[in-house]
């Protein structure tokens, strides 16, 4: 099985330029938890050289730890990011070498990048922060003694992206401006729907039945009657468009979709009822519903994987809609999957949720990276 690595790093300058370093995390991809620290001071330099320095010396830790593994680069550096994805241009002579140097430490296809708030990258930004403290002490940067090993059971189950367990609510602070609130609509009915079949990213894509399409008139109505959406984002899949495309025309807004939004792919059990998957594939059903890493039959995605694309497609929305109120039309599982991170539940709360065709959730979320979950299966509009 081929290893997964999330690589976070960070470089910083104090002055721009003057004494810099830089910091990088590697974490185990399906536990999150850490299994490699890189730091160092590296003399006068600028933010940027620091951050692409951190990038280079994550992916050698990764390399290092398994050289076939995939490796997720997330970096709250908005110009590396979008220079080492390929959509900005690099001109500084000073990261051309560097952004050459990064591309052959692992083959392009095996990384990703990700932009991530400045706070969802402190173990990277304190691993910086030591090396230039021990660059002004006059020596380099040294790992510190690990600390005795945690009993298993309380080792960390997800990725850092997954597990923050949020803060808001009672003790939300006063001064962390706008949240970015998603409100999340779940499409309309298919025929699968009433029958309780599996109906993911893998089977036949089907369209909106006659009552999904009243029900996504419905959802139109009460979000015009709501006034507050700013954006529509949603699936690219027959259901959640249709759905998303009518809300949309109601509020003369565009929609953009998102391929991380899209329902798991089930496999062999699309368009079967739960039963009919009991029957056929009781082994695989029973593995499913003891872990969030198995699979469905004949799948390539587990609840693992979701969390992890729906995570991503989450950051993402955030950081294009920061302080807005956003229309999130996706399925039953990502839905779950972002409100159970809001909440900072385990992953068998998935199958804790009701989760009605066309309902409504909200969820907002502040500039510390914490969440407020403030509306769950609101069902209101279908009455």
């Amino acid at each position: 099985m081929v290893a997964r690595f999330i690589v976070e790093a960070d470089g910083g300058s104090r002055g721009n330029p003057g004494p810099a370093g830089y910091g990088a995390v590697v974490r185990d991809g399906d536990t999150g938890q850490i299994v490699a620290e890189a730091a160092e001071f590296i003399g006068h330099a600028t933010n940027n050289v620091a951050e692409y320095k951190g990038l280079i010396a994550g992916l050698r830790a990764a390399r290092e730890l398994d050289p076939d593994a995939t490796v997720d680069v997330r970096m709250d550096s908005k110009l590396v990011v979008e220079q080492m994805s390929g959509r900005w241009k690099i001109k500084h002579p000073d990261m051309q070498p560097l952004a050459a140097e990064a591309k052959t430490v692992l083959p392009r296809g095996r990384v990703t990048y990700t932009w991530i708030p400045r706070e969802r990258n402190k173990g990277a930004d304190r691993l910086a922060n030591e090396a230039m403290d021990a660059g002004k002490a006059g020596r380099q940067w040294e790992p510190r003694k690990p600390a005795a090993a945690a009993p298993a059971a309380a080792a960390v189950a997800e990725p850092p992206l997954e597990t923050a367990a949020p803060k808001a609510g009672w003790a939300a602070p006063a001064d962390l401006g706008t949240p970015t609130t998603f409100v999340l609509l779940r499409h309309g009915e298919t025929a699968l729907t009433p029958e309780k079949r599996f109906s993911g990213s893998g089977g036949s894509d089907p369209e909106l039945s006659e009552k999904g399409r009243w029900q996504a008139e419905r959802a139109a109505e009460a979000l015009a009657a709501r006034g507050s959406i700013q954006a529509v984002v949603a699936s690219p899949m027959q259901r959640t468009r249709q759905t998303a495309e009518t809300v949309a025309a109601r509020l003369g807004l565009e929609v953009r979709y998102e391929e991380g939004l899209r329902e798991v792919d089930f496999g062999a059990w699309e368009g079967l009822t739960f039963a009919e998957v009991s029957e056929r594939y009781p082994d695989d059903l029973t593995a499913w519903l003891g872990s969030a890493k198995a699979k469905p039959t004949g799948s390539s995605e587990s609840f693992t994987t979701l969390t992890h694309r729906a995570g991503v497609a989450r950051d993402k929305i955030i950081a294009r809609h920061p302080g807005r109120t956003v229309l999130v039309v996706s399925h039953v599982s990502p839905i779950k999957t972002l409100v159970r991170l809001a909440l900072g539940a385990p992953p068998d709360s998935l199958y804790r949720m009701e989760l009605s065709a066309a309902s409504l959730c909200a969820v907002q979320y502040y500039a510390d990276g914490n969440a407020s979950v403030r509306l769950l299966n609101d069902t209101s509009h279908l009455r």
